[in-house]
């Protein structure tokens, strides 16, 4: 059997579907589109739900996301794919890290907006933010997207989960990132369907891969042999007591 993963990887293993499970509920409910809708939009952002969603749902489950995807990170250098795992790491944690940037600014300065327009105070509308903070989110997306995909394929390569579980995470992240939240961007200026759906691919496959750490499979050695397999054999002519 292939040795059981440190307490603290099987423990931060469970941020994933838990991360999966807020982002899933904070982008369930969109949010009118600005343009042609904006005290529709106005009094949306400007609830109380919205600022716990943001806070609780988007903040926090990135947060989860970070310490969830250093724990699968650590999970898969034990497999077959440490190096491609431990890049799938590196690249989806800078990329939720510069997400916070843009998920902060959404949480609290969205909500003043909102509320100086409903105040009658409708040139607020053209208010702009600086093209930094396009380009964070965009930065962002894209290291989130590229490293989850590189995550995917070195779950499915790492001989210690079924392949479909990295076939679905691969699925997650283009449902998510591509066809949710890039989508929206570009159409109606909000989550589409497509981005809880992609979250709660989030949840299955992270609550399974969760699981699986707490039961090792066989060890994923390229020889697939173990060790008594690979002590080396007595020569009865060499080795016989004289």
């Amino acid at each position: 059997m292939a040795k059981k993963p440190a307490t603290a990887i099987r423990i931060g293993l469970w941020a994933l579907p838990l991360y999966g499970a807020l982002t899933a509920w904070a982008s369930i409910d969109p949010q009118p589109d600005s343009s042609t809708d904006p005290e529709g939009w106005a009094r949306f952002v400007s609830t109380d739900s919205y600022l716990v969603s943001h806070l609780v749902g988007s903040t926090g489950g990135t947060i989860l996301a970070i310490l969830g995807t250093m724990a699968l990170g650590g999970y898969l250098v034990g497999g077959r794919s440490a190096r491609l795992g431990v890049a799938g790491m590196v690249i989806a944690v800078a990329g939720h890290a510069v997400l916070l940037v843009p998920a902060t600014i959404s949480t609290f300065a969205t909500p003043a907006i909102g509320r100086a327009y409903l105040a009658g105070f409708t040139d607020v509308m053209q208010i702009t933010f600086s093209g930094a903070a396009d380009a964070m989110l965009l930065l962002g997306l894209l290291l989130a997207l590229v490293g989850n995909i590189l995550l995917g394929v070195a779950m499915w390569r790492s001989g210690l989960l079924p392949v479909w579980l990295g076939v679905v995470w691969v699925i997650s992240a283009v449902v998510f990132y591509v066809l949710g939240v890039v989508l929206g961007l570009v159409t109606t200026g909000a989550s589409l369907p497509t981005q809880p759906v992609g979250a709660l691919l989030i949840v299955v496959s992270g609550a399974w891969t969760a699981w699986v750490a707490q039961h090792p499979r066989p060890d994923p050695s390229p020889t697939g042999g173990s060790a008594d397999r690979d002590r080396p054999v007595p020569d009865a002519r060499t080795d016989a007591a004289p």
